[in-house]
C-alpha cells in the first residue's frame, strides 16, 4: 500500500498541472477569536473564559463556563483544512465536498431535511450544524463518534454520504504537487507520503475554529442589558423556566448538553421509525435517542431534527407543547426522556420562545471560502 501511494505521488510530481505549487499558502496567522501562542498554535478567547461556575448551567444559568473544549492547532493546520473542506477532491467522484452538507451560507447545515450523499443517495438524516464542535466529545446524531477525527471516516467513506475509499483518498492527495507543499507547510515534521491521519487533523483544525459565542444573547449575558427586547427577556425566562425547561437539555452557554435524549420526534411520511442510538450504545432504552442539538444559529438550520421533521420553530416548540409523546406510534413503546413533559404554555409564551431563539444568531466567524482549490476542482455547495 505504502509503496503505491509512493507511487502516485512521484507521478504527480513529474506530471502535475495546473497552478504551481507556491501559488498556494498557508495563513501563519490564527482565525478571529483566536491567540497566537509563543508555541506558534492557535488558542480560543472568549469572555466566558472569565467564568469559572458550573452551579447555574443546568438551570439555563447565564454567566456560567464553557466545557473543555479542543484548540492548539497551528494557523497551518486550520487554513489546510479549510481547502480539504471545501474541496470535491475528498469525495469518491469529486461531486462532493464537507460544506455541501455543512454550508457556511445555510447555518453550516444544508437546508435539506435529510441530506443528500454521492450519486444521489438518501444519507439518512439531516445534516447537524458544525458550529461549535470544538466543545463536543460526540458526533453524529447517534453519537456513534468520539472526536472530530473518529468522525471523519464515518462519512467520508460512507457510501451514502461521500462514497471514498482510503486508497483513493490518499491516491488523491499524494498525487497532487500542491496538496503535499501544504502538508509539508501543516506538518514540517513529516515527509512524504500523506497520511489518513493527517487529512483528518486538518479537517479538525479548521472546524474548532467554527465558534459561535458573540451573539446577542451573549452580549446580552456578558453585562449589556439593551442588547435584548423586553420580549426576547421574557422569552429567555420562559426557556429556562421550571414549566418550559428547555435549558435543562439546552443548557447554556452551548446549548446543549450533549445527552442521548428520547423525545419521540416524528419521522418523515413513508420512512420507517429510526432506532437512533440504541445499537450503538447497545440500551434499548435509548431506542429512538439521538444527540441533543445545539440551538446556536438555530434560525439559519432549519428544517429541525434529525428527520427534518419540522419547517420552522414555532412548529418545533408546539410539538413539545404538545406534551409527553404526542407523536409516538401507538404500537412502539418508548423510554422518553423525564424532562419530556407537558407543559401547556400559552400562545404567547410559544412566541416569546421562538423570539428569544433569534438572539442566538452569531455568524461573526464565519469560514471563507477559497477563490481556488489545490485540485483545481471548484468549490461545491448544494441547495435545496
Amino acid at each position: 500500500m505504502r509503496a503505491l501511494v509512493l507511487l502516485i505521488a512521484a507521478a504527480g510530481t513529474a506530471g502535475a498541472t495546473g497552478p504551481a505549487s507556491t501559488d498556494f499558502t498557508l495563513n501563519t496567522s490564527c482565525p478571529p477569536g483566536f491567540e497566537k501562542t509563543t508555541a506558534g498554535v492557535c488558542e480560543l478567547r472568549t469572555l466566558y473564559q472569565f467564568y469559572d461556575s458550573l452551579e447555574n448551567r443546568g438551570l439555563g444559568g447565564t454567566r456560567t463556563a464553557l466545557p473543555p473544549h479542543r484548540d492548539g492547532f497551528t494557523p497551518q493546520q486550520i487554513d489546510l483544512g479549510r481547502y480539504l473542506f471545501f474541496d470535491p477532491v475528498l469525495s469518491g467522484d469529486g461531486t462532493l465536498s464537507c460544506a455541501s452538507c455543512h454550508d457556511p451560507t445555510r447555518g453550516l447545515s444544508d437546508a435539506r431535511p435529510r441530506s443528500i450523499g454521492i450519486h444521489g443517495e438518501d444519507a439518512g438524516r439531516a445534516a447537524p450544524t458544525l458550529w461549535n464542535v470544538a466543545f463536543l466529545k460526540r458526533f453524529f446524531w447517534d453519537a456513534r463518534a468520539s472526536s472530530l477525527e473518529a468522525q471523519a471516516p464515518g462519512s467520508l467513506y460512507s457510501r451514502r454520504e461521500m462514497g471514498n475509499t482510503p486508497t483513493q483518498l490518499l491516491a488523491s492527495v499524494n498525487g497532487n504537487a500542491i496538496y503535499r507543499h501544504l502538508f509539508q507547510q501543516a506538518f514540517p515534521s513529516h515527509r512524504d507520503p500523506i497520511t489518513e491521519q493527517q487529512v483528518f487533523t486538518a479537517l479538525a483544525a479548521f472546524q474548532t475554529s467554527l465558534v459561535s459565542l458573540n451573539s446577542r444573547y451573549d452580549r446580552y449575558v456578558h453585562g449589556y442589558d439593551a442588547a435584548l427586547s423586553e420580549r426576547e427577556i421574557e422569552g429567555l425566562n420562559v426557556f429556562r423556566s421550571f414549566v418550559a425547561r428547555c435549558s435543562e437539555c439546552h443548557t447554556p452557554p452551548l446549548f446543549t448538553n450533549e445527552q442521548i435524549a428520547v423525545i419521540g420526534m416524528p419521522e418523515p411520511v413513508g420512512h420507517p421509525f429510526d432506532v437512533g442510538a440504541e445499537p450503538i450504545l447497545d440500551s434499548p432504552k435509548l431506542k429512538g435517542g439521538f444527540k441533543v442539538p445545539t440551538l446556536r444559529n438555530i434560525t439559519r438550520t432549519a428544517p429541525y431534527s434529525h428527520s427534518g421533521a419540522f419547517t420552522d420553530l414555532r412548529s418545533v416548540v408546539e410539538f413539545y407543547n404538545k406534551g409527553r409523546g404526542n407523536a409516538v406510534p401507538e404500537d412502539l413503546h418508548l423510554y422518553l426522556h423525564w424532562h419530556i413533559s407537558d407543559p401547556k404554555l400559552t400562545d404567547a409564551e410559544v412566541d416569546r420562545i421562538v423570539d428569544f431563539l433569534g438572539t442566538l444568531t452569531d455568524e461573526t466567524f464565519l469560514p471563507q471560502q477559497p477563490a481556488r482549490l489545490p485540485s483545481g476542482l471548484t468549490p461545491i455547495k448544494r441547495g435545496k
